[in-house]
């Protein structure tokens, strides 16, 4: 049952570790996939992608003839990413925050958790509607379906409280000035 909902909290600790606050980092391009070799491959898996200062990222293809694909996958993927291309070298510029920038990316943080409270909900229905199922089928008991749903909700409580820490956190980092 928790490794349900640790799994939707854990998909949101990835969501929230792509997005860039002050220190740029490798996950700032996490899932973004390059059509290369007739598939399409995580960029990740085709370049060595290293820090450079606090504002920008190298990405390094180890294949030099899919460098243009690259690019454009970083231009197409919808993150307002400009690539400089510099030889096989890409340069990746992040612009420092600015206070609305800070604000859209707090507001951002905002709609995930929601996202992942949501899907929490929906997994409490599935097991709640499974701990009836049972009851209604005799095969558990009306005390042993009450402790079922207590302890169904004493987890889902736990992790709404988990999702609103890390996006509390989270939006904290990013209006750091």
């Amino acid at each position: 049952m928790s490794e349900k909902f640790a799994s939707i909290v854990q998909h949101l600790q990835k969501e929230l570790a792509s997005i860039q606050v002050g220190r740029v980092t490798p996950a700032a391009v996490e899932g973004v996939s390059v059509e290369a070799y007739g598939t399409k491959t995580p960029l990740e898996q085709l370049a060595s992608i290293t820090s450079q200062g606090a504002q920008a990222l190298i990405i390094q293809p180890w294949d030099h003839s899919i460098t243009k694909e690259v690019e454009r996958a970083l231009r197409t993927c919808g993150r307002d990413f400009n690539p400089v291309v510099d030889g096989s070298t890409i340069r990746l510029p992040f612009p420092p925050l600015t206070e609305e920038k800070r604000h859209e990316l707090a507001k951002v943080v905002a709609h995930k958790a929601e996202e992942a409270k949501v899907h929490i909900r929906q997994v409490r229905e599935e097991l709640m509607h499974d701990v009836k199922t049972k009851k209604a089928d005799k095969l558990i008991s009306e005390d042993q379906a009450f402790a079922d749903q207590k302890e169904i909700q004493k987890q889902v409580d736990h992790f709404n409280q988990t999702i609103t820490q890390l996006a509390e956190t989270k939006s904290a980092d990013i209006m750091k000035i």
